[in-house]
Order: C-alpha cells, then structure tokens, then sequence
C-alpha cells in the first residue's frame, strides 16, 4: 500500500469535517463576512478593554460604585447580542414570502371545497395591505398564475409581468422588493446590503437594525466621555497613555459621527417611510417614476409608520399597494394651516 492511499481516509474524514463544520471558511463570501464580523468585534473590545487598562480611577470605581460600570458593560453586551441577532435575521425574502402565499392559497381552496367561510389572504405569515377585496379574488385559481395576478394589482395599471419578473429567482416581484446579488435572493423592502452584518436589511429586519445602530451610539458616546474624563483627570501623568488615549479618542470620535449620520439618515427613512434604495435610486426605479419629488408613496402618516415599524411587523410578509394618482395628487398638496391643526402629517 502506498502512502498516498494510507493517507486518503483521512483525507476523506477532513472534507467530510470541513463540509459540515467549516462551510463559512470555504466559501469566499461567507469567509469574508466572517472576517468582518471577527474585525467588528476587534474594535469594541479594543476600544472598551482600553478605557479599563489605561483608567486606574475607573477600576476603583467599580469597588465603590459598581453600578456605574456594570450598567456600562450590560449596555455592551446588548449592543454584541444585537449585533448578532441583526446578522442572523432574515430580511424578509422574496421566495419566504412566496411558499407563504401558497399555503394561504391552498387554505383557501380547501375552505371553499368543504363550504367554510371564505378565508382570507391574512395569516400568521401573510398579508397584503391593499384595500380591496381584489387580491382575495386573485388568490382563487391556480398557485403561479394567482401570484402573478396579485403582483400586479399591487403595481399601477399598465406594467407588465415581464418587467416584474425577477430574472434570478424566476418570481414577479411587487412593489419595494429588489434581487440582491450578494445575497443572491429578492428581498422584500430592499434597504440596503450591509457588509458588517453580512445579510441584507429589508421588512424584516429593519426594526432590529435601528435598535442596533441607536445601541451602537448610546455604547460610542459613553465610552468617549470615559476617554475624555480620563484625559481631563491623568493628562500629565504618563505621557505614553495620554498617545493611546488620544488616538483612540480621535478613531471614536470618527466612529461616533458616521453612527450619528447613520441613525439620523434611517429615522428620517422610518418617518417618511422610505428605503434607502428608494431615496438613492428614486429616478431609475420603475414604479416610482412617475411619483412627484419629495411625495413619500408608501407614507400614511408620522405615527401609522412609526407603529408599522416598530409593531405591526410580527413575522408577516408586508406587501404594500401603489397608491393611484388621485391618492399621489392628495400626497402633493401644499400643506395649509388647516392640515397642520388636523395633524395632516401623522
């Protein structure tokens, strides 16, 4: 027996170990995400380790009032976990949304031939925010040709189902959705592809990613006053500290404008009820060509999508009807004082 046979059932015993254990370091992409994810996690613990190591104060004030740090370090723990619920999150895929319709359809079916009240479109995975009794009508036929049927309802008259049609996942898409390539899925209100996360934010992850980037910033803010209560405190004490403080310090404070920028840009996003793909990409997205500027389509109200956002998500796949143009030509109307007392805007 040769050498090279002694050794091809370890061989085998090692593909089979990294087939099932290793994917992540196999892929190109998923190694990528994980070296990202392990770089991230680098970075709040050098930052946060650092203000422990170079504050001898701070140690001592954990004997005396151990509140202050603790509520400090459980602020970075829930920012980690957060991090890590974000990133393993489904955004709310296409194909999910899909099996989904087909299972209210077949409950449909199989209501209407044992003579039950009719059933409706909404489930606990499922519901379509038009308000008609169309897309139920739609839903009645055969699974594909329904789907496509409701697909278009959502759209404004005169699109076609060829342009709908996702050329990747084989699927008509409805408003909001988009084929991500990193991903390779249509996600259901597309956002954007967040590399640090490794997934996609879409419908149902959005929440998850704000909380995250408020958690992000509250824990920056905090430890920067830390660095700076240092510096004010042991400016003079040792020179090589006072270096690493300071450059730390200026990295934060860096870290600390782009999570602020962030944070303002996606509440201004949740308010209006946009994405940023449909802000960045408003002119070349078909369905929003025709959407005067600055008239947010999707938007019901400060409050309605507030509530939406942050409440009404609960694991259903959320698909929203174009308004018609009477609808878009009440959104253009110039505020008057009026609408300000109604409360026009919520």
């Amino acid at each position: 027996m040769t050498i090279e046979g002694m050794c091809s059932p370890f061989r085998d015993l090692r593909d089979r170990v990294s087939d099932r254990w290793l994917p992540c370091l196999l892929d190109p992409v998923r190694r990528s995400s994980l070296g990202l994810k392990l770089a991230l996690l680098s970075v709040h613990v050098v930052f946060v380790g650092a203000v422990f190591l170079l504050d001898g104060d701070l140690i001592e004030k954990m004997l005396t009032e151990p509140w202050y740090p603790a509520l400090y370090l459980v602020l970075f723990l829930a920012a980690l976990i957060q991090y890590f619920v974000t990133a393993g999150s489904s955004p709310g895929y296409l194909t999910e949304a899909w099996r989904a319709f087909l299972e209210a359809n077949a409950r449909i079916k199989e209501s209407s031939a044992s003579s039950k009240p009719p059933a409706s479109l909404k489930n606990e995975n499922f519901a379509v925010s038009v308000y008609s009794d169309q897309p139920e009508k739609a839903a009645h036929g055969n699974a594909s040709s329904s789907w496509s049927k409701m697909v278009m309802l959502l759209h404004p008259p005169g699109t076609s189902v060829r342009s709908l049609t996702c050329t990747y996942c084989m699927l008509e898409q409805p408003p909001r959705s988009k084929h991500c390539h990193d991903c390779d899925k249509c996600v259901l209100q597309f956002d954007h592809h967040c590399v640090w996360l490794g997934t996609c934010i879409g419908q149902n992850n959005h929440c998850r990613f704000w909380w995250y980037i408020c958690m992000e910033t509250a824990l920056c803010l905090w430890t920067k006053v830390f660095y700076i209560t240092y510096l004010q405190s042991s400016i003079s004490r040792t020179w090589w500290k006072d270096v690493i403080s300071i450059i730390l310090l200026c990295g934060l404070s860096i870290i600390l404008i782009f999570l602020l920028l962030l944070l303002f840009f996606h509440s201004y996003l949740i308010l209006t009820n946009q994405t940023t793909y449909e802000l960045v990409r408003r002119r070349r997205i078909p369905y929003l060509r025709g959407v005067p500027d600055k008239v947010y389509p999707f938007s019901k109200g400060i409050c309605q999508n507030l509530y939406k956002f942050c409440c009404a998500r609960g694991g259903e796949y959320y698909m929203e009807q174009m308004p018609t143009q009477l609808e878009l030509g009440e959104l253009a109307r110039p505020y008057t004082c009026l609408d300000l007392l109604t409360c026009r805007c919520c």
